[in-house]
């Protein structure tokens, strides 16, 4: 076990999670001189907007606040970065805690220039969890273009151990000698930015995601129109790769219900809304159709709301999705009752899109490492425990909130570091 300690007197942050918000939070404390060690249990930094195509405001793709923020964590020093880490235990008090931190290993080092040569040498494949399963990578990969670190890993779970990557690497980067180790960091306060995961489409019995790969959810969509998705920006019906030329939103698929999320996501109407713009950006003419119980739309997206409501071959149903039937074809048939007129409804479309809820992603583990939680997973922020929340560890939110409260929840954790 390695230890590693703040600075003398000055009381460290730990900040779990290397999404937008743990970023943000990493580098608010940081810069004001604080001793910050950021833990991601992925291979990269970034998040889920790293899976994004764009997002709000600007409709922005994902590198253009992800780089900036990548180039701050390099040129600051008292930032240290442990990818592929997460929390084991947490022992101590506030003010003098004592977190043990597991890291797995990468079975690659430093040396790495991300050239390349390694994949085209190793003969395995495994699904790539980046893109949700719609494509494969080999068993040594990275995680996608734009990641933070830009180096290898490999999938053990994938891997023969033929030792093929290894004979092609120029630079002796591969090691498959590295195991797990443990290290102990010091630190005064932790920022929880634990983020989120989409909620599981399969516990909905009545909406068949996997009856049909023409049923995907809102992000496997922003894969879909990402240039570095699995279709290099085309949106194709996964299967058959076909240009769809109909579509059905799903909105509310798990939130707002008691058997599954009872709360608003926050997010899921914005998002059909931006996905509106990438159909219409490579099908201009496609049937589009929005089933949904009410579309929250806050503040300063309403234009943009309404804006897409004016689209002729757009039609938004006020109803509820009880069934969707696979048909010959790759087609789906989506049925629901229009709550404003009564009318049973049965429409066809080539593709159905879930627009999933947010699920905080600590969920249980966070009670045992003492995290104060509401009923539904998500934070609470403890000063007498110096423990804080930012991003969609505190609430489904969006980025630019996410980015509010992780500055907020930095300023928090820098007060109580300093007590």
């Amino acid at each position: 076990m390695t230890d590693e300690r703040s600075a003398p007197g000055a009381g460290g942050v730990l900040v779990v999670g290397g999404g937008i918000s743990g970023l943000t939070a990493a580098l608010e404390a940081a810069e004001v001189g604080s001793d910050v060690f950021l833990v991601e249990r992925n291979p990269y930094l970034g998040g889920r907007v790293a899976q994004l195509n764009q997002y709000f405001p600007k409709l922005c793709p994902p590198s253009c606040g992800l780089e900036i923020n990548f180039q701050r964590i390099k040129k600051n020093r008292k930032i240290r970065v442990h990818t592929m880490t997460e929390v084991k235990s947490i022992a101590g008090a506030p003010g003098a805690y004592q977190v043990t931190l597991e890291s797995k290993p990468r079975f690659v080092n430093n040396n790495c220039t991300a050239c390349g040569d390694c994949v085209e040498a190793c003969p395995e494949e495994r699904d790539n969890a980046f893109n949700f399963g719609m494509d494969k990578t080999k068993a040594i990969y990275k995680s996608h273009d734009h990641a933070f670190p830009m180096k290898y890993v490999i999938d053990m779970a994938a891997c023969n151990k033929c030792g093929k990557c290894a004979s092609a690497c120029k630079y002796n980067a591969i090691d498959m000698t590295m195991a797990s180790k443990e290290i102990t960091v010091d630190v005064a306060s932790i920022v929880w930015s634990t983020g989120w995961n989409p909620y599981d489409p399969t516990k909905m019995d009545n909406l068949k995601f996997n009856s049909s790969e023409s049923i995907i959810t809102n992000m496997m969509m922003e894969r879909l129109a990402a240039p570095n998705g699995p279709t290099a920006g085309k949106i194709l019906r996964p299967g058959d790769n076909k240009e769809p030329e109909s579509f059905a939103f799903v909105q509310c698929a798990g939130s707002r219900d008691e058997n599954h999320l009872e709360y608003c996501s926050y997010i899921c109407c914005m998002a059909t809304f931006k996905q509106i713009t990438y159909i219409r950006a490579q099908y201009p003419e496609a049937k589009i159709y929005v089933f949904y119980i009410d579309l929250r739309t806050p503040g300063k997206y309403e234009h943009f709301r309404e804006k897409l409501m004016g689209d002729a071959n757009t039609t938004f149903v006020k109803g509820k999705v009880a069934d969707i039937v696979a048909e010959a074809g790759g087609a789906v048939t989506l049925i629901a009752e229009n709550a404003v007129t009564g009318e049973k409804i049965s429409q066809t479309v080539d593709m159905a899109i879930l627009a999933t809820g947010m699920q905080p992603a600590l969920q249980g583990q966070g009670a045992a490492f003492g995290v104060t939680m509401d009923g539904n997973g998500f934070v609470l922020a403890d000063e007498a425990k110096a423990m804080f929340a930012g991003g969609c560890a505190k609430k489904a939110a969006d980025v630019v909130t996410s980015g509010q409260n992780s500055t907020a929840a930095a300023l928090k954790a820098i007060q109580a570091s300093r007590r």
